[in-house]
């Protein structure tokens, strides 16, 4: 498994991670048992770099992942969290320093480490990119102790190059898939000047780009992808990449006729990883299989020239009116 050093950090990260939301919820049920042998599978195949957060399922994926890690080997793998997202409304008045380091506290004791690697703020209202406050809590978080770095998620490239131009910002979390290139424009080029690691969610469009689901799929009622299809319940951009559900399945369709070696699943990883500027990026799995086959994108050969002016086709063909000017 290839790593890539991420310099604000100061950690090499495995250039595919290990997404951690469906092991807490909101993609239908995964058992305790599955969740290791999910994370077992992608230890097995070198992935080191696992990304969670206190809301996926309210402190279990945490768990999990914390319990995972310790009896592994902590040392052998660096743990990130987001937090943020407890904050009931979820509005800028929220993150005040006391809020701050409660929610740190609370994912500390739930990953069983008194310092943790990296904490992001899990995609916070637009405000809080430009407070000071906010950032010199989390400076402040740092010198105590409370974790060595920290980062932002994000929903907008706006947003991103807010947090890039802040000093000690480690890290960026953006959606950047086939469907969603707009990230290419301008974000990774200022991330790689700035030191800042870019952390790819949603790569595969919550699915979509596995080119396995058609207008028949259905998907159970505690399934993002079921309940959050058109933003009901936080940003539709989580939600197959916010591209209308049929437009979707169309360019998933022609993604994956494009001539290549791999699943379209692991082909649509590749391209991301080719991209200059993306550090890792962090597919989710709720089978051991899943995060095998996941990790094995990491050893395709790079995305051929023509493979890339076709990604690049769908997207202005059928994508970019949907997604370019909202995120």
């Amino acid at each position: 498994m290839e790593h890539r050093h991420a310099p604000r950090l100061g950690r090499d990260l495995s250039v595919i991670g290990q997404g951690c939301w469906q092991l807490g919820g909101g993609w239908g049920e995964v058992s305790d048992d599955t969740a290791r042998e999910v994370l077992a599978a992608a230890a097995d195949t070198g992935i080191t770099f696992f990304d969670t957060a206190d809301v996926y399922g309210d402190g279990r994926s945490e768990r999990l992942v914390g319990e995972f890690v310790h009896a592994r080997g902590r040392d052998q793998f660096v743990v990130a969290t987001k937090m943020g997202r407890r904050a009931d409304p979820h509005g800028p008045e929220a993150f005040i320093p006391a809020n701050l380091r409660r929610w740190n506290d609370r994912s500390r004791e739930l990953l069983g480490d008194d310092t943790l690697d990296l904490v992001q703020l899990h995609c916070p209202p637009t405000p809080v990119f430009s407070s000071d406050e906010v950032f010199d809590t989390l400076d402040a978080m740092v010198d105590e102790g409370r974790m060595r770095a920290y980062g932002v998620s994000v929903e907008t490239c706006d947003e991103a190059l807010t947090a890039i131009a802040r000093e000690h910002v480690a890290s960026v979390q953006i959606i950047l898939n086939v469907l969603r290139r707009k990230p290419l424009e301008q974000v990774l080029g200022a991330a790689a000047d700035a030191g800042v690691a870019i952390i790819a969610r949603v790569p595969l469009a919550s699915g979509m780009l596995s080119g396995r689901f058609d207008s028949s799929t259905t998907f159970s009622a505690d399934d993002h992808r079921q309940f959050n299809r058109h933003g009901e319940s936080f940003d539709q951009g989580e939600t197959f990449s916010g591209v209308p559900y049929e437009v979707g399945l169309v360019a998933a369709r022609r993604f994956g006729a494009i001539a290549g070696q791999g699943t379209p699943a692991q082909r649509a990883l590749r391209w991301i990883i080719d991209q200059p500027g993306v550090t890792t990026v962090i597919p989710g799995a709720s089978r051991p299989s899943q995060a095998r086959d996941n990790a094995a994108a990491a050893e395709l050969p790079p995305t051929s020239a023509e493979a890339l002016a076709e990604c690049e086709a769908i997207y202005d063909d059928l994508v970019r009116e949907h997604v370019h000017s909202r995120w």
